[in-house]
């Protein structure tokens, strides 16, 4: 949500050094899912082959981008992501999103729902500072993005191999995104991790192996080196 691609640090720093990642970080404006794809794209690499991840938020971005990249593109991975309204019960209330406080939550009332008994000092610090970088209008904007978003075509239309990471005790994504992105690619690999909703973070060790893997088999001779512990 916070769009300042501060918080992928830990799983950053647990990658294989022959992975190069290039990390999109949006700019704090109100913009629209399509809008943020279009930025996105400037991202992505004018040549050779590449991997895109996207995570929770940016689940609709990836999603996107990868239905209309060409030949290079050799995987898409989503963490604790989604293609559609993940709660679509709040659809109706969406319109008091426009008048109501969207910045200033209780840090406790934060740190449960993202993190719950995973939390950690440098988590919640880490946590705490990314999303004080993103304004009132951008987090209100991106919160009724995704209220009405629903990418399942573009989900569906994706021509490359899928890996889904599941976060166990997620309390922001229900299981029911991971299911409805299977349904869309049947093909697609789905693991549970145990962590909670912020997967990349609280388990960046266990999710950069997981992810690894799943670049490994399906890199070009010669894209990625063996894997080092």
């Amino acid at each position: 949500m916070d769009g300042s691609g501060d918080l992928f640090a830990p799983f950053i720093a647990s990658l294989d050094p022959g992975i190069t990642p290039i990390v999109v970080r949006y700019p704090d404006a109100p913009l629209a899912y399509d809008q943020l794809a279009q930025y996105a794209r400037r991202f992505l690499p004018e040549e050779g082959e590449f991997f895109l991840l996207g995570e929770s938020f940016s689940g609709p971005v990836a999603a996107m981008l990868a239905a209309r990249c060409d030949h290079r593109l050799r995987g898409l991975i989503l963490s604790a992501a989604f293609i559609r309204n993940p709660l679509p019960w709040t659809a109706p209330a969406a319109s008091l999103v426009r008048v109501l406080p969207v910045t200033g939550a209780p840090a406790a009332l934060m740190t449960r729902l993202l993190l719950g008994r995973f939390s950690t000092p440098a988590l919640r610090t880490m946590i705490a500072a990314s999303l004080a970088q993103a304004s009132a209008a951008t987090i209100r904007a991106r919160l009724l993005a995704i209220s009405a978003v629903d990418v399942s075509h573009q989900m569906a239309a994706v021509q490359v191999p899928v890996l889904y990471l599941q976060a166990s005790h997620d309390r922001v994504v229900p299981k029911s995104a991971g299911r409805l992105i299977a349904r869309l690619q049947p093909g697609a690999t789905c693991q549970t991790l145990q962590a909670p909703h912020f997967l990349l973070q609280a388990a960046a060790g266990e999710a950069a192996r997981a992810v690894y893997s799943f670049m490994l088999a399906r890199r070009a001779p010669g894209l990625l080196p063996h894997y080092r512990d």
